[in-house]
């Protein structure tokens, strides 16, 4: 996408689209989900030449929250083709956010 154009809504929807199905491939080792399934992934941003992320972990000392975000930012950009910044949200994360089939496969129901 050229610098001086604006992202329009049809646009950031496309581009949401293809994040996400980028972000399905990251997973947290330690549950074997990908941070879409777990609803990790609370918000995207769209600027004319950026998109920032933000995101919550299962837990706040995450042992893998560095590399879980850094690989966000690099499925996201990638995707995108737009300079990507991950900022972590201040939720705190509970099975409900997760995907309702994912849910399911992991023995919980909402």
């Amino acid at each position: 996408m050229e610098n001086n154009q604006a992202i329009t809504a049809v646009d950031t929807a496309a581009l949401e689209t293809q994040a996400r199905d980028a972000l399905r491939k990251v997973y947290d080792p330690e549950l074997g989900m990908s941070v879409i399934e777990l609803g990790l992934i609370r918000k995207f941003s769209w600027r004319p030449d950026a998109v920032d992320v933000t995101m919550i972990l299962t837990t706040p000392f995450c042992p893998y929250g560095p590399a879980m975000i850094e690989q966000v930012r690099q499925s996201v950009q990638e995707s995108t083709m737009l300079v990507t910044k991950v900022q972590l949200g201040l939720e705190t994360w509970e099975p409900s956010m997760m995907e309702d089939q994912a849910a399911a496969n992991w023995g919980l129901y909402y």
